[in-house]
C-alpha cells in the first residue's frame, strides 16, 4: 500500500472528514433555518438559495466517491439521450442492493448539474436526522411513513407543490421501498405468488402505488422516466466504509439500445418519455411490474454473460465538489488545530480527559452514520415480523 493509500485508511483521517462534514451541515442547517423568512415572500428564492446550500452538503458524499476513493464513473447511454441529462425534470427509478446506491444516484445526478435539486421519497426517520435530513426538509423532500392510507395525502400534496419548482430537478425513488435482502425477497415472492404475478430473480416487487401518484402529480412537469439498476464488478460489495477508506469502485451507466460491450459495473439507464407512462393507477401499476420483470431479465444477463449492448460515455468529474469540500477544509480545521495545540499546551488533565471524552463520542457518531448505511443494519421494513403488505 502506497502512503496516500495508507492515510486514506486511518481513522483520523476519517474522523477529519466526518467533523467537517458535520459542522459544516449544522452552519448550513442553520442557515437555511434563516431563508424560512423568504419564504412568504419570496417562494422561488428560498428555493433556488436551498439548492445551492444544499449542493454544499451533498456534495461532499459526492467528493468521496469521485476524488478520495477515485471511483471510476462511466455512462452507457445514446447521444440524443445524453444531450437531454440535466436539462429536463425526470424521474429516476432505482433499485435497492447496496448500501452506496444513494451515492451513486447522487453522483449521476453531479455529473449532470442537478444534484443540489434533486429530489427524493424518503421515509419519514431520515427527516429527523441531523445535517442530511434537516437539509431535505429546505429542500421539500416528500417523506413518507410507509403507511400508504396515512402517507397518500401528504405525498399527494408534496409532490404537487413541486409542479413549479423554479430549477431543472430528478426524482429519484426506489419503487422497492427497501433494501434487498434475501428474507424480504422470499417474502416479496411469497407476495408475487398470491397476487399471480411472475416472479422476480433480483429484485423485490415494486410498491406501485407511491409511483402511480408521483407520475400522476409530475405528469406534464416531468418529461421522462430514466430507468436505473446497479451493479457493480466481480461482484463486489461496496460499503460507505470501503468509500472512507479510500477503495475504488468501478462505475457504469448502462442504455439498453446499443451494440454489446463488457460491463465493470451496470447501472442501467433508459430514457422513457413521460408520455408513454399510462395515467390509470391500475395501469401504471401493470406497466411498473412489467418494468420490473424487464430490468430483472437484463439482470439475468449480466449475471450470465457479464456483457450489455452500450457505448460508453465519460460525462466530466466536474471540479466543484472538491473545491466546495477544500473550502470547508480551510475553514474549519484551522480552529480545531488551533484548538488542540492551545489544549496541550495547556498541560490541564481535566481538559486533555475532556478532549479524549470529545474524540469517543464523535468516533461512536461516526459509526452511528455509517451504521445507517448498512444492510444488515438496516429497516425491517418488508420483513416478516413487520407484517406489511405489499402494495
Amino acid at each position: 500500500m502506497d502512503i496516500v493509500g495508507f492515510l486514506k485508511s486511518q481513522f483520523i483521517c476519517h474522523l477529519l472528514i466526518c467533523y467537517i462534514f458535520i459542522v459544516s451541515g449544522l452552519i448550513i442547517n442553520f442557515i437555511q433555518l434563516f431563508t424560512l423568512v423568504l419564504w412568504p415572500i419570496n417562494k422561488q428564492l428560498f428555493r433556488r438559495i436551498n439548492c445551492r446550500l444544499a449542493y454544499c452538503i451533498s456534495s461532499q458524499m459526492v467528493m468521496l466517491l469521485e476524488w478520495w476513493s477515485g471511483t471510476n464513473c462511466t455512462l452507457y447511454t445514446d447521444p440524443e439521450s445524453y444531450n437531454k441529462y440535466g436539462k429536463e425534470n425526470a424521474i429516476v427509478i432505482l433499485n435497492h442492493n447496496f448500501e452506496i446506491d444513494f451515492l451513486c444516484g447522487w453522483n449521476f445526478c453531479e455529473r449532470f448539474g442537478v444534484l443540489g435539486s434533486s429530489k427524493v421519497l424518503a421515509k419519514k426517520e431520515l427527516s429527523y436526522m441531523p445535517v442530511i435530513g434537516w437539509m431535505w426538509y429546505f429542500l421539500e423532500i416528500v417523506f413518507c411513513k410507509r403507511k400508504w392510507d396515512e402517507d397518500r395525502k401528504t405525498v399527494m400534496q408534496k409532490l404537487l407543490n413541486l409542479r413549479d419548482y423554479p430549477e431543472n430537478f430528478w426524482f429519484l425513488i426506489h419503487c422497492e421501498g427497501t433494501r434487498f435482502t434475501e428474507q424480504k425477497h422470499q417474502i416479496s415472492m411469497q407476495v408475487a405468488e398470491a397476487k399471480g404475478l411472475p416472479k422476480l430473480k433480483y429484485h423485490l416487487l415494486p410498491r406501485t402505488k407511491g409511483f402511480a401518484v408521483t407520475v400522476q402529480c409530475l405528469r406534464n412537469v416531468v418529461s421522462a422516466v430514466y430507468d436505473s439498476t446497479l451493479n457493480f464488478r466481480n461482484n463486489e460489495n461496496p460499503t460507505l466504509l470501503g468509500v472512507l477508506n479510500g477503495k475504488k469502485y468501478h462505475a457504469d451507466l448502462y442504455v439498453r439500445q446499443v451494440i454489446h460491450i463488457l460491463i465493470l459495473f451496470c447501472h442501467t439507464e433508459m430514457r422513457i418519455p413521460l408520455e408513454e407512462v399510462p395515467e390509470d393507477e391500475q395501469e401504471c401499476s401493470n406497466w411498473l411490474h412489467k418494468l420490473y420483470q424487464e430490468k430483472d431479465a437484463f439482470q439475468e444477463e449480466y449475471y450470465r454473460t457479464g456483457t450489455y449492448p452500450a457505448v460508453p460515455v465519460v460525462p466530466p468529474r466536474r471540479p466543484w465538489t472538491l473545491l466546495n469540500w477544500l473550502f470547508w477544509a480551510l475553514l474549519l480545521l484551522y480552529p480545531l488545530f488551533k484548538l488542540l495545540i492551545n489544549m496541550i499546551n495547556s498541560g490541564s488533565s481535566l481538559t486533555l480527559a475532556s478532549f479524549a471524552f470529545v474524540i469517543v463520542i464523535a468516533s461512536v457518531g461516526v459509526r452511528w452514520m455509517i451504521a445507517v448505511t448498512e444492510i444488515n443494519k438496516g429497516s425491517t421494513y418488508g420483513n416478516n415480523d413487520n407484517k406489511q403488505k405489499q402494495k
